[in-house]
């Protein structure tokens, strides 16, 4: 298999990535085929898997203009993937100019992305590291450069909290990303379930499963255990809902059925 020249020669181009295989649901040309085997297999069980992430990064856009609304100028992003147009700096910056992003991701690939996008761009940055280890982040040059934690910062957990298995206890490590922030911070999540999905959960299961044979489990949680990731927010109307019922900018009947696949939410902190 030839190496493209956007591929760092640390990895390992033989074996899938959750963040490639991402960006081929929404179109991207940064995946291989490999990753483009693995999608396939999952959009086998579960068809409508373009049409879910699509309804995430509209939601996603939505939240940030959201944020940007509320006076917040300072972004988060935990598990940021790779860039794609509408990215978390572009909606950002465009509804408060200035406004600083700090994209966050383990793939080397993504963080590769991210650093030849963000070339020149002073008010933002990106940082190789785990949700898992929050100190890390938080501890980290960019971070510490970019971000004020005594100011309110919009914290961006979308899309990644259903790969943190609960072995790893990713509820500590959002508690501990919560602790960090000043009062006045919004938690934006997105999390994966079985509830609106528009076929059996049994038949969903492939999709999980495809997802365990390539050693990134997918781990679909209930309404109420995703709930629990906002223990400390208040939670911003409409609470915790299905993507295109959080503040829509069209009519959600419109939206197709898989689009109200998972979860979406934002709380803020006290």
């Amino acid at each position: 298999m030839e190496r493209p020249a956007w591929a760092p020669r640390s990895i390992d181009i033989s074996v899938p990535s959750v963040s490639r295989i991402y960006d081929y649901y929404l179109g991207g040309s940064h995946n291989f085929e490999v990753d483009r085997e693995a999608a396939r297999k999952a959009m086998g069980f579960m068809p409508g898997l373009p049409k879910i992430m699509q309804a995430n990064r509209a939601f996603m856009r939505r939240a940030v203009r959201y944020a940007a609304g509320e006076g917040i100028t300072q972004f988060l992003d935990i598990g940021s993937g790779i860039p794609t147009f509408g990215n978390v700096h572009e909606v950002a910056q465009a509804a408060s100019p200035g406004a600083h992003v700090v994209y966050v991701d383990h793939d080397p690939v993504a963080v590769a992305h991210s650093q030849a996008v963000l070339d020149g761009d002073e008010h933002t940055d990106v940082v190789a590291a785990d949700l898992r280890k929050p100190r890390e982040i938080l501890a980290s040059p960019q971070v510490e450069r970019l971000i004020d934690l005594n100011r309110p910062v919009a914290l961006l957990l979308v899309a990644i909290l259903h790969f943190v298995e609960d072995a790893d206890d990713p509820y500590s490590a959002v508690a501990e990303l919560r602790d960090a922030l000043a009062p006045g911070s919004l938690l934006i999540l997105t999390h994966a379930s079985y509830e609106g999905i528009p076929l059996p959960a049994e038949r969903a299961e492939g999709t999980v499963g495809v997802y365990k044979d390539i050693r990134n489990p997918l781990i679909m949680r209930s309404r109420e255990e995703i709930a629990r990731f906002f223990e400390g927010y208040d939670m911003v109307e409409p609470g915790l809902v299905s993507m295109p019922r959080w503040r829509p900018d069209t009519a959600p009947e419109d939206e197709d059925p898989w689009a109200f696949s998972g979860f979406a939410g934002v709380g803020r902190t006290a």
